[in-house]
Protein backbone atom coordinates (compact mmCIF):
# COMPACT_ATOMS: atom_id res chain seq x y z
CA UNK A 1 0.00 0.00 0.00
CA UNK A 2 1.47 3.25 -1.26
CA UNK A 3 0.42 6.08 0.29
CA UNK A 4 0.06 9.35 -1.32
CA UNK A 5 2.77 11.52 -0.15
CA UNK A 6 6.02 9.83 0.13
CA UNK A 7 8.56 11.04 2.90
CA UNK A 8 10.48 13.45 0.77
CA UNK A 9 7.02 14.80 -0.61
CA UNK A 10 5.70 15.07 2.65
CA UNK A 11 8.87 16.88 3.11
CA UNK A 12 8.43 19.59 0.15
CA UNK A 13 4.94 20.49 1.54
CA UNK A 14 6.35 21.10 5.34
CA UNK A 15 8.85 23.44 3.32
CA UNK A 16 6.00 24.98 1.20
CA UNK A 17 3.96 25.63 4.03
CA UNK A 18 6.59 27.31 6.36
CA UNK A 19 7.13 29.88 3.31
CA UNK A 20 3.85 30.68 4.07
CA UNK A 21 2.17 30.92 0.66
CA UNK A 22 -1.46 29.93 1.50
CA UNK A 23 -1.56 28.13 4.37
CA UNK A 24 -2.53 30.88 6.48
CA UNK A 25 0.78 30.48 8.84
CA UNK A 26 0.46 33.41 11.16
CA UNK A 27 3.28 33.91 13.29
CA UNK A 28 6.36 31.18 14.87
CA UNK A 29 7.45 31.17 18.46
CA UNK A 30 10.95 31.06 19.06
CA UNK A 31 12.75 28.33 20.87
CA UNK A 32 9.85 25.91 20.56
CA UNK A 33 10.09 22.45 19.02
CA UNK A 34 10.93 18.81 19.32
CA UNK A 35 9.57 16.18 21.53
CA UNK A 36 7.16 13.29 20.83
CA UNK A 37 3.46 12.98 19.82
CA UNK A 38 1.33 10.95 21.65
CA UNK A 39 -1.52 9.40 18.92
CA UNK A 40 -4.96 8.36 19.77
CA UNK A 41 -6.94 6.02 16.82
CA UNK A 42 -10.56 5.99 18.01
CA UNK A 43 -11.26 2.76 16.52
CA UNK A 44 -10.11 -0.17 14.45
CA UNK A 45 -13.61 -1.55 13.45
CA UNK A 46 -14.46 0.84 10.48
CA UNK A 47 -12.76 0.20 6.75
CA UNK A 48 -12.22 4.36 6.81
CA UNK A 49 -10.40 4.40 10.31
CA UNK A 50 -8.26 1.24 9.36
CA UNK A 51 -7.39 2.99 6.11
CA UNK A 52 -6.56 6.38 8.72
CA UNK A 53 -4.39 4.43 10.94
CA UNK A 54 -2.56 2.63 7.87
CA UNK A 55 -1.71 6.67 6.83
CA UNK A 56 -0.65 7.57 10.40
CA UNK A 57 1.62 4.75 10.63
CA UNK A 58 3.63 5.20 6.79
CA UNK A 59 3.57 8.96 8.21
CA UNK A 60 5.21 8.41 11.72
CA UNK A 61 7.97 5.63 9.85
CA UNK A 62 8.76 8.32 7.30
CA UNK A 63 9.63 10.82 10.00
CA UNK A 64 6.83 13.35 9.93
CA UNK A 65 6.67 13.00 13.70
CA UNK A 66 8.66 11.08 16.14
CA UNK A 67 5.57 9.42 17.71
CA UNK A 68 4.82 7.53 21.17
CA UNK A 69 3.35 3.72 20.32
CA UNK A 70 0.44 4.53 18.86
CA UNK A 71 -2.93 3.88 21.27
CA UNK A 72 -6.88 2.83 20.06
CA UNK A 73 -9.64 3.97 22.42
CA UNK A 74 -11.94 1.74 20.12
CA UNK A 75 -14.83 4.49 20.56
CA UNK A 76 -14.11 4.05 24.66
CA UNK A 77 -14.20 8.06 26.20
CA UNK A 78 -12.67 6.09 28.86
CA UNK A 79 -10.12 4.46 26.87
CA UNK A 80 -9.40 7.68 25.47
CA UNK A 81 -8.88 10.00 28.76
CA UNK A 82 -6.79 6.75 30.06
CA UNK A 83 -4.60 6.99 27.27
CA UNK A 84 -4.54 10.26 26.81
CA UNK A 85 -3.10 10.21 30.67
CA UNK A 86 -0.47 8.25 29.58
CA UNK A 87 0.47 10.28 26.75
CA UNK A 88 1.93 12.58 29.17
CA UNK A 89 2.84 10.17 31.45
CA UNK A 90 5.31 9.40 29.11
CA UNK A 91 6.16 12.99 27.94
CA UNK A 92 4.34 14.25 25.06
CA UNK A 93 4.26 17.50 23.72
CA UNK A 94 1.70 17.07 21.77
CA UNK A 95 -1.79 15.37 21.25
CA UNK A 96 -3.05 13.65 18.09
CA UNK A 97 -6.71 11.80 18.76
CA UNK A 98 -10.27 11.87 17.19
CA UNK A 99 -12.62 11.59 20.36
CA UNK A 100 -16.13 9.87 18.97
CA UNK A 101 -18.57 11.56 21.81
CA UNK A 102 -17.07 15.25 21.64
CA UNK A 103 -18.57 15.95 24.17
CA UNK A 104 -17.06 13.65 27.27
CA UNK A 105 -13.09 15.01 26.29
CA UNK A 106 -13.71 18.15 27.69
CA UNK A 107 -11.87 17.42 31.10
CA UNK A 108 -9.19 15.88 29.32
CA UNK A 109 -8.42 19.26 26.98
CA UNK A 110 -8.28 21.23 30.11
CA UNK A 111 -5.77 18.85 31.81
CA UNK A 112 -4.00 19.16 28.64
CA UNK A 113 -4.07 22.94 28.48
CA UNK A 114 -2.86 23.37 31.68
CA UNK A 115 -0.03 21.13 31.10
CA UNK A 116 0.60 23.48 27.81
CA UNK A 117 0.06 20.76 25.52
CA UNK A 118 -1.10 21.40 22.24
CA UNK A 119 -4.18 19.22 20.78
CA UNK A 120 -5.23 17.70 17.11
CA UNK A 121 -8.53 16.62 17.04
CA UNK A 122 -9.28 14.52 13.96
CA UNK A 123 -12.34 14.25 11.72
CA UNK A 124 -14.62 15.80 15.16
CA UNK A 125 -14.53 18.77 16.71
CA UNK A 126 -15.10 18.59 20.79
CA UNK A 127 -17.53 20.68 22.09
CA UNK A 128 -15.22 22.21 24.98
CA UNK A 129 -11.88 22.63 25.62
CA UNK A 130 -8.94 24.16 24.19
CA UNK A 131 -7.77 22.76 20.93
CA UNK A 132 -4.71 23.63 18.72
CA UNK A 133 -6.21 22.84 15.04
CA UNK A 134 -9.51 20.55 14.26
CA UNK A 135 -8.24 18.16 10.94
CA UNK A 136 -11.93 17.71 9.25
CA UNK A 137 -13.69 18.39 6.62
CA UNK A 138 -17.29 20.16 6.30
CA UNK A 139 -19.72 17.89 7.68
CA UNK A 140 -22.75 19.86 7.57
CA UNK A 141 -21.83 20.10 3.71
CA UNK A 142 -21.81 15.88 3.76
CA UNK A 143 -25.53 15.90 5.13
CA UNK A 144 -26.38 18.76 3.08
CA UNK A 145 -24.94 17.27 -0.49
CA UNK A 146 -26.49 13.99 0.55
CA UNK A 147 -29.82 15.18 0.60
CA UNK A 148 -29.88 17.16 -2.90
CA UNK A 149 -27.89 13.94 -4.47
CA UNK A 150 -30.95 11.52 -2.84
CA UNK A 151 -34.00 14.86 -3.96
CA UNK A 152 -32.41 14.78 -7.47
CA UNK A 153 -31.83 11.25 -8.04
CA UNK A 154 -35.69 10.81 -6.77
CA UNK A 155 -37.27 13.30 -8.44
CA UNK A 156 -38.34 15.19 -5.29
CA UNK A 157 -40.80 12.35 -4.05
CA UNK A 158 -40.60 8.54 -2.11
CA UNK A 159 -39.36 7.47 1.67
CA UNK A 160 -35.59 7.30 2.17
CA UNK A 161 -33.95 6.04 5.43
CA UNK A 162 -31.16 7.89 7.13
CA UNK A 163 -28.77 6.17 9.08
CA UNK A 164 -27.96 8.55 11.94
CA UNK A 165 -24.31 8.69 13.24
CA UNK A 166 -23.93 8.85 17.03
CA UNK A 167 -25.68 12.55 18.32
CA UNK A 168 -23.50 12.71 21.19
CA UNK A 169 -20.73 13.11 18.04
CA UNK A 170 -20.44 16.85 16.43
CA UNK A 171 -20.26 14.68 13.09
CA UNK A 172 -23.54 12.81 13.83
CA UNK A 173 -25.31 16.05 14.75
CA UNK A 174 -23.99 18.17 11.62
CA UNK A 175 -25.07 15.39 9.21
CA UNK A 176 -28.28 14.60 10.68
CA UNK A 177 -29.43 18.74 10.69
CA UNK A 178 -28.36 19.45 7.30
CA UNK A 179 -29.75 16.45 6.05
CA UNK A 180 -33.35 17.39 7.82
CA UNK A 181 -32.81 21.01 7.40
CA UNK A 182 -32.55 20.55 3.15
CA UNK A 183 -35.29 17.70 3.21
CA UNK A 184 -37.42 19.98 4.79
CA UNK A 185 -36.28 22.74 2.42
CA UNK A 186 -35.79 21.62 -0.89
CA UNK A 187 -38.07 18.09 -0.62
CA UNK A 188 -41.01 18.31 1.21
CA UNK A 189 -42.17 15.44 -1.08
CA UNK A 190 -39.96 13.01 0.57
CA UNK A 191 -40.85 11.37 3.91
CA UNK A 192 -37.58 10.69 5.75
CA UNK A 193 -37.07 8.29 8.47
CA UNK A 194 -34.57 9.15 10.68
CA UNK A 195 -32.86 6.15 12.76
CA UNK A 196 -30.45 6.47 15.44
CA UNK A 197 -27.39 4.24 15.11
CA UNK A 198 -24.84 5.11 17.53
CA UNK A 199 -22.07 4.35 14.40
CA UNK A 200 -22.98 0.32 14.42
CA UNK A 201 -23.91 -0.96 11.63
CA UNK A 202 -25.87 -4.61 13.49
CA UNK A 203 -28.71 -1.55 14.78
CA UNK A 204 -28.57 -0.04 11.51
CA UNK A 205 -29.59 -3.29 9.54
CA UNK A 206 -32.04 -4.20 12.46
CA UNK A 207 -33.74 -0.88 12.23
CA UNK A 208 -34.03 -1.18 8.61
CA UNK A 209 -35.67 -4.36 8.44
CA UNK A 210 -38.07 -2.96 10.54
CA UNK A 211 -38.71 0.04 8.19
CA UNK A 212 -38.99 -1.87 5.26
CA UNK A 213 -41.33 -3.86 6.94
CA UNK A 214 -43.52 -1.27 7.55
CA UNK A 215 -42.67 0.94 4.11
CA UNK A 216 -42.02 -1.51 1.86
CA UNK A 217 -41.61 1.42 -0.86
CA UNK A 218 -38.61 2.40 0.68
CA UNK A 219 -36.01 4.08 -2.63
CA UNK A 220 -33.67 6.05 -1.05
CA UNK A 221 -31.30 5.01 1.91
CA UNK A 222 -28.72 7.76 3.36
CA UNK A 223 -25.81 6.03 5.41
CA UNK A 224 -23.69 8.69 7.43
CA UNK A 225 -20.65 6.34 7.61
CA UNK A 226 -20.25 3.62 4.70
CA UNK A 227 -17.25 1.85 6.59
CA UNK A 228 -20.20 0.60 9.40
CA UNK A 229 -23.06 0.10 7.44
CA UNK A 230 -22.37 -0.82 3.89
CA UNK A 231 -21.70 -4.25 4.08
CA UNK A 232 -24.68 -5.14 6.93
CA UNK A 233 -26.92 -2.58 4.26
CA UNK A 234 -25.83 -4.58 0.70
CA UNK A 235 -26.85 -8.28 2.98
CA UNK A 236 -29.96 -7.46 3.75
CA UNK A 237 -31.05 -5.66 0.93
CA UNK A 238 -30.03 -8.89 -0.73
CA UNK A 239 -31.66 -11.32 1.18
CA UNK A 240 -34.68 -9.15 0.77
CA UNK A 241 -34.25 -9.64 -2.93
CA UNK A 242 -34.38 -5.51 -3.09
CA UNK A 243 -30.45 -5.45 -3.94
CA UNK A 244 -31.59 -4.39 -7.44
CA UNK A 245 -28.25 -2.84 -10.04
CA UNK A 246 -28.81 1.16 -10.57
CA UNK A 247 -30.78 1.99 -13.34
CA UNK A 248 -33.27 -1.17 -13.59
CA UNK A 249 -37.04 -0.88 -11.63
CA UNK A 250 -36.88 -1.12 -8.35
CA UNK A 251 -33.60 0.10 -7.58
CA UNK A 252 -33.37 1.50 -4.28
CA UNK A 253 -30.76 4.74 -4.61
CA UNK A 254 -28.08 4.64 -1.89
CA UNK A 255 -25.58 7.31 -0.72
CA UNK A 256 -22.97 6.89 1.92
CA UNK A 257 -20.03 8.60 3.63
CA UNK A 258 -16.79 7.88 3.67
CA UNK A 259 -15.07 6.79 0.09
CA UNK A 260 -13.30 3.73 0.72
CA UNK A 261 -12.17 1.08 -1.90
CA UNK A 262 -15.43 -1.34 -0.70
CA UNK A 263 -18.00 2.02 -1.35
CA UNK A 264 -16.08 2.43 -5.04
CA UNK A 265 -16.45 -1.24 -5.96
CA UNK A 266 -20.73 -1.22 -4.75
CA UNK A 267 -21.26 1.54 -7.38
CA UNK A 268 -19.10 0.05 -10.46
CA UNK A 269 -21.56 -2.76 -9.61
CA UNK A 270 -24.37 -0.45 -9.01
CA UNK A 271 -25.38 -1.40 -5.79
CA UNK A 272 -25.21 1.90 -4.54
CA UNK A 273 -25.29 5.16 -6.36
CA UNK A 274 -22.83 7.50 -4.63
CA UNK A 275 -20.34 8.55 -2.02
CA UNK A 276 -19.31 11.60 -0.50
CA UNK A 277 -15.16 10.70 -0.16
CA UNK A 278 -13.79 12.06 3.42
CA UNK A 279 -9.93 12.19 2.83
CA UNK A 280 -8.63 9.56 5.20
CA UNK A 281 -5.19 10.30 3.58
CA UNK A 282 -5.26 13.96 4.39
CA UNK A 283 -6.56 13.58 7.62
CA UNK A 284 -3.56 11.64 8.41
CA UNK A 285 -1.65 14.06 6.45
CA UNK A 286 -2.51 17.07 7.97
CA UNK A 287 -2.67 15.47 11.71
CA UNK A 288 0.68 14.84 11.32
CA UNK A 289 1.56 18.61 10.06
CA UNK A 290 -0.46 20.14 12.56
CA UNK A 291 1.27 17.93 15.40
CA UNK A 292 4.69 19.21 13.92
CA UNK A 293 4.08 22.77 13.82
CA UNK A 294 2.29 22.83 17.24
CA UNK A 295 5.22 21.32 18.34
CA UNK A 296 7.43 24.30 16.75
CA UNK A 297 5.21 27.49 18.06
CA UNK A 298 3.32 27.61 14.61
CA UNK A 299 -0.19 29.86 14.89
CA UNK A 300 -2.43 29.77 12.15
CA UNK A 301 -5.23 32.60 10.74
CA UNK A 302 -8.44 32.17 8.99
CA UNK A 303 -8.41 31.73 4.97
CA UNK A 304 -7.73 29.43 1.96
CA UNK A 305 -4.80 27.70 2.55
CA UNK A 306 -2.76 25.71 -0.54
CA UNK A 307 -4.29 22.37 0.13
CA UNK A 308 -7.82 23.53 -1.20
CA UNK A 309 -8.91 23.61 2.20
CA UNK A 310 -9.98 26.53 4.29
CA UNK A 311 -9.08 27.46 7.93
CA UNK A 312 -11.66 28.67 10.13
CA UNK A 313 -12.69 29.63 13.67
CA UNK A 314 -14.14 28.04 16.33
CA UNK A 315 -15.50 28.79 19.51
CA UNK A 316 -12.27 27.05 21.20
CA UNK A 317 -9.63 26.96 18.35
CA UNK A 318 -8.92 26.72 14.28
CA UNK A 319 -10.47 24.16 11.97
CA UNK A 320 -9.18 23.25 8.62
CA UNK A 321 -11.84 21.93 6.59
CA UNK A 322 -10.34 19.85 4.17
CA UNK A 323 -11.97 18.86 0.51
CA UNK A 324 -14.84 16.00 0.24
CA UNK A 325 -15.61 15.51 -3.28
CA UNK A 326 -19.02 13.58 -4.13
CA UNK A 327 -17.81 10.13 -5.77
CA UNK A 328 -20.45 8.94 -8.92
CA UNK A 329 -19.82 6.54 -11.60
CA UNK A 330 -18.61 9.15 -13.28
CA UNK A 331 -15.93 9.95 -11.15
CA UNK A 332 -15.27 6.66 -9.33
CA UNK A 333 -12.22 5.49 -11.39
CA UNK A 334 -10.29 9.18 -10.30
CA UNK A 335 -6.62 8.71 -9.37
CA UNK A 336 -6.29 11.64 -6.96
CA UNK A 337 -9.30 10.35 -5.14
CA UNK A 338 -7.32 8.20 -1.76
CA UNK A 339 -9.26 4.71 -1.65
CA UNK A 340 -7.59 4.57 -5.71
CA UNK A 341 -4.16 4.96 -4.06
CA UNK A 342 -4.41 1.76 -2.13
CA UNK A 343 -4.07 -0.13 -4.98
CA UNK A 344 -1.06 0.83 -5.94
CA UNK A 345 2.27 -0.47 -4.00
CA UNK A 346 5.39 0.94 -2.95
Amino acid sequence: MRVRTTSAAACAVLLAVTALAGCNRESTADGAGGGKVGIDLPRSDSDFWNSYQNYVEKGVKAGEVRALPLTNSQNDIGKLVANVQTFTDQGAKAVVMAPQDTGAIAESLNTLNEKKIPVISVDTRPDKGNIYMVVRADNKAYGANACKYLGEQLGGKGKVVEFQGDLSSINGRDRSEAFKACMDKDFPGIKVFELATDWKGDVASAKLQATLAANPDINGIYMQAGGVFLQPTLALLEQKKLLKPAGTPGHITIISNDGIPEEFDAIKAGKIDATISQPADLYAKYALYYAKAALDGKTFKTGPTDHDSTIIKIPNGYEDQLPAPLVTKDNVDDPKLWANQLEKKS
